[in-house]
């Protein structure tokens, strides 16, 4: 007879009966107990098989379990008294389940002393016992095993382990059983179950040892059980601690980082975890103690084993306010952990004045909650609440040291995040604030732009700018200082600041770049130590573009080189000389001149745009000319084209800042040149030629500033200077340039007259008659201009 079937065994009288009470299986034990077949009880109410009627059935069960004499009906009519032990038995496909009832019919022929096999076992055995045969029967039982179960040692004898208990525990004991029985090598089984007479769930540790005879053949099993909960519990403690450390932090956001923490905590810890910070907006942007109730707490994450949390009262980003009596208030102005019990009436004054509170209470049967300060550099964030209502055990001091560890490691982390956040806010800020906020119009270029923080390192030292020069040129320029933060920021501003000062005086391309080599140098210098320098780092890309020449210079530092789209034709990379990054010092820069067909576009971007993890730079170039091309339409589009072809849905890992410069021709019509005599007598003829020229372009309404404007500088220019002399005019809608070259080096400038001196006035007066005036030095020598505002003069 093989064990594997428990209803071919005729050792124990086994009756299934399901959740109507109709019997569905009846062994041969069962025929050989009351008589009656299989075919006669199956599919019958089991309530027909007592006695007197019924009128003897048992109560009904509140638990998983019950046992007790029943009074019987046997087949032929006379009644037998019955000792039966029932299981409740889970279901197996989702239905309502069934009960088991089982009642031993052998008896082993060996008083529990007499039987040596029993007794070797019992000898040997140092806690609570039980022996199994062959045909997995109970021989044996002590008394602190049957303590345990809650069931009379002498009742116990002959059934199987399925038999004595129905969970699925049991199940698994008597597959180890028989591999026991087949292998004679012992074997250990670990589970976590409540026995029948505890009152709550504890870490078994079952040891399974062969018994052998004096032959060496297996005849049974020692089935001994021992309690390590205390050490099962300081195991699972120390995986949620580990795990925490792991899964705990993984981000710099504070919203992540606190769901992280209510994820962990579920449902290792509690049923429910709310994860709740202080709002910084209420206390002036940066959380402090002490506090006093009423507290103002935000949340910021949730957690439960049932789905969706529908324990939850708040929603995450709503702000709730908790009054004194909430355990939220009071731990946070206690500044330690607070356990509260709903049967002991611990939250009776706050669930009074929470109405809502109370019918989640009520509806999900909680009983005690756990509340936590968040505490991180003696600082308070917030509160941890963890809330149990499945699990029937209230909090423990070990619990409560669980708590306050993994919740110490969470504070810091969402301390960081909010750091960080902090940090970086300021930084995009400043990094804004030192960014052209719109970019000027000129008659050179049209241009679009766009700046994208990194996504996760943070806020970096990418720049970019347009700057108005004189003789209607414009400079264009993109740098990027190495690092990120807020010190990568500043200096930003500090080479953005030099940059432009630089172009003020109308340096080279090439010069520039050596002059903002050497600044980079010296901020190197200062932010290191006395021993070693410092890592400042950038590169830089400077272009001048003339209209009226549609001539452009170039020159770069280490930074990528731009990206021309002529009209009608493709985009294609520039091929510059890359020259050294910034603040390595000493070595030259080179410049490159490009003649620019009107309409076409440069593309001036920094490395954030075109380097990936997902692909080569050669592949981001193709993307980037391809989204570049064609050279009309809006550069706005043309902008978000480039972003959205370049840059992951998630944002760059690096800042990005985009350039796109659409050159413009000034017509030769609004170009008029002379060249002019070094005498001078010949000053009146030219303003004359000037007027003229003026009349011709509808300008008369300058005439008077532009005469005394362009006989002034003229006259400097042979009193000082030296020929041969050029006059220039130059116009747009808004502006009238004069511009007088020489070839002497010197620069004229401002000074104070005194009362009686007869010179010393003109360029004073140029400086007030226009919007402004200044020289740059050229190849040949100098030219001194002076811009006048036709829009004012109307």
């Amino acid at each position: 007879m093989s064990p594997d079937d428990p209803f071919d065994d005729a050792a124990a009288a086994r009756a299934v009966i399901d959740a109507d009470g109709t019997l569905t299986e009846w062994s041969e034990g069962a025929r050989r107990l009351l008589g009656h077949t299989a075919a006669e009880v199956v599919g019958r109410p089991a309530a027909d098989l007592l006695a007197d009627g019924g009128a003897g059935s048992p109560p009904a069960p509140v638990d998983a379990r019950w046992s007790g004499t029943l009074t019987l009906r046997h087949r032929d009519g006379h009644s037998v008294a019955v000792w039966v032990l029932a299981h409740r038995r889970p279901p197996e496909d989702g239905g309502p389940g069934d009960w088991l009832a089982v009642t031993p019919l052998e008896d082993s022929g060996h008083d529990l002393v007499e039987d040596p096999l029993v007794r070797t076992a019992l000898t040997q055995s140092p806690c609570a016992t039980m022996i199994f045969d062959e045909r997995l029967r109970l021989r044996g039982i002590n008394d602190a095993m049957a303590d345990l179960l809650a069931l009379p040692a002498s009742r116990l004898r002959g059934l199987r382990p399925t038999e004595v208990g129905g969970q699925a525990p049991h199940a698994e004991l008597e597959r180890h059983i028989r591999h026991v029985l087949a292998t004679g090598r012992p074997h250990d089984m670990q589970t976590y179950m409540k026995a029948g007479g505890e009152s709550r769930a504890h870490a078994w540790l079952a040891r399974l040892a062969p018994l052998t005879d004096g032959g060496g053949r297996v005849r049974g099993v020692c089935v001994t059980a021992h309690d390590f909960t205390e050490q099962y519990q300081a195991r699972e403690r120390l995986q949620l601690v580990n795990e925490a450390s792991v899964r705990i932090g993984t981000t710099l956001d504070v919203t992540r980082t606190a769901q992280e923490l209510a994820d962990v905590c579920v449902p290792a810890l509690a049923d429910f975890v709310s994860v709740d910070l202080l709002d910084p907006q209420e206390y002036g942007g940066e959380p402090h103690g002490p506090l006093t109730a009423p507290v103002s707490l935000r949340r910021a994450a949730h957690q439960s084993i049932t789905p969706g949390s529908p324990e939850a009262v708040a929603k995450p980003g709503q702000v709730d306010v908790y009054p004194a009596a909430s355990p939220q208030a009071d731990s946070l102005v206690a500044g330690h952990t607070i356990v509260a019990s709903v049967p002991t009436g611990d939250l009776d004054q706050w669930l009074a004045w929470d109405e809502t509170r109370s019918r989640r209470v009520q509806e999900y049967g909680v009983h005690c909650t756990m509340s936590v300060p968040l505490q991180a550099r003696g600082t308070t964030l917030g509160v941890a609440v963890f809330t149990r209502f499945r699990n029937p055990d209230g909090f423990t001091h070990d619990d409560v040291l669980l708590a306050e560890d993994v919740t110490a490691r969470a504070a810091v982390c969402i301390d960081n995040a909010r750091r960080y956040s902090r940090e970086r806010e300021t930084t995009v800020a400043l990094q804004r604030s030192l960014l052209p906020r719109t970019l000027p119009s000129t008659a050179a270029v049209e241009a679009a732009s766009r700046y994208l923080p990194a996504a996760r390192s943070g806020v970096g030292g990418d720049w970019f700018d347009v700057i108005p020069l004189s003789g209607m040129r414009v400079a264009m320029v993109v740098g990027d200082v190495v690092g990120h933060g807020i010190q990568a920021s500043a200096t930003m501003g500090r080479l953005r600041t030099a940059v432009r000062t630089l172009a003020d005086i109308d340096l080279p391309p090439d010069e520039l770049l050596t002059h903002l080599d050497d600044l980079v140098v010296r901020l190197s210098q200062e932010s290191g130590g006395e021993s070693s320098p410092g890592e400042v780092g950038a590169s830089c890309l400077y272009a001048v573009y003339d209209p009226v020449s549609r001539c452009c210079t170039l020159a770069r530092a280490g930074h990528p080189p731009p990206v021309l789209v002529r009209p009608g034709g493709p985009a294609r990379q520039l091929d510059l000389p890359s020259g050294p990054p910034l603040g390595l010092g000493g070595l030259p820069f080179e410049s490159v001149e490009i003649d620019l067909r009107e309409g076409s576009v440069l593309a001036f971007y920094t490395d954030g745009l075109i380097e990936s993890r997902e692909r080569e730079v050669d592949a981001s170039h193709a993307l980037l000319c391809e989204a570049l091309t064609p050279a009309s339409g809006s550069l706005e589009e043309t902008c978000d084209r480039v972003l959205h072809a370049l840059l992951p849905p998630g944002g760059a890992a690096d800042d990005v800042a985009l350039l796109l410069a659409r050159t413009r021709g000034l017509p030769a019509s609004q170009v008029a040149t002379w060249d002019i005599p070094a005498d001078p007598s010949l000053v009146s003829p030219v303003r004359k030629q000037v007027l003229d020229q003026l009349d011709r372009w509808a300008l008369a309404e300058a005439s008077f500033t532009a005469e005394l404007v362009v006989s002034e500088l003229v006259t400097n220019a042979i009193r000082y200077g030296a020929p041969p002399i050029r006059l220039r005019l130059i116009h747009d809608a808004a502006t009238l340039i004069c511009e007088v070259s020489d070839t002497s080096p010197t620069a004229p400038h401002l000074r104070r007259a005194k009362t009686w001196d007869e010179g010393g006035r003109g360029l004073l007066l140029v400086a007030q008659l226009t919007q402004r005036w200044g020289s740059r030095h050229t190849a040949e020598g100098k030219t001194i201009w002076a811009e006048i505002g036709l829009l004012d003069e109307e």
